[in-house]
């Protein structure tokens, strides 16, 4: 396959990836879909990791994989797209950095579990010090009061979020590497192919 068709592959799975955790981080921010909750947010719900990593630091290097992978100012000529190639490069350098930023505070959160509203009425992290794993054992969800729902509600929106960022990670990686081959190789299309 060529660069310029590898490019634009992967930019088309890169948006709508990119899409999936803007809007993973915007369901975060209203647990349980309701809004009175957003004063007692978990600390990583907003690092805006979805949005900001996950989101738009890997929608730009889609967006850009994708004009990569259509005809440059040359088209199959003089440049053979090495342009935009070069741009590619760098939009993947930082839609690597943006899918790690999201993969480390996915990560995080998991482990950490939501701030919600216990028993004794006070707003903590009550899976943070314990010993058993709240992830397997979904009898100590009930620790928390408020917001109803919260732990299933972090749990699948920052697993969703880790998955796709992790997704994400690979896909940038290889656009990085093919892009780079495209910069110093070019594109082997020939002049009719689209």
């Amino acid at each position: 396959m060529c660069t310029g068709k590898c490019a634009r592959c992967l930019g088309l799975s890169l948006i709508p990836l990119s899409l999936i955790c803007i809007l993973a981080n915007i369901l975060l921010l209203v647990p349980n879909a309701e809004t009175k909750w957003t004063d007692h947010l978990s600390k990583h719900v907003w690092f805006m990791a979805g949005f900001l990593g996950g989101g738009l630091l890997v929608l730009c290097p889609g967006i850009a994989a994708v004009r990569a992978g259509g005809k440059g100012c040359c088209g199959a000529g003089c440049c053979g797209n090495r342009c935009r190639m070069l741009r590619s490069v760098f939009s993947s350098a930082f839609g690597v950095l943006g899918s790690l930023y999201c993969l480390s505070v996915s990560g995080a959160a998991l482990n950490i579990g939501p701030r919600c509203q216990t028993k004794d009425n006070n707003w903590n992290y009550p899976f943070e010090n314990i010993d058993s794993n709240y992830l397997s054992n979904s009898t100590l969800w009930e620790l928390c009061q408020n917001p109803p729902n919260v732990v299933a509600w972090n749990v699948g929106l920052f697993a969703i979020l880790s998955a796709a960022s992790a997704l994400e990670l690979v896909l940038c990686g290889i656009q990085l590497v093919n892009a780079a081959i495209g910069v110093f190789c070019g594109d082997c299309r020939k002049r009719g192919e689209p």
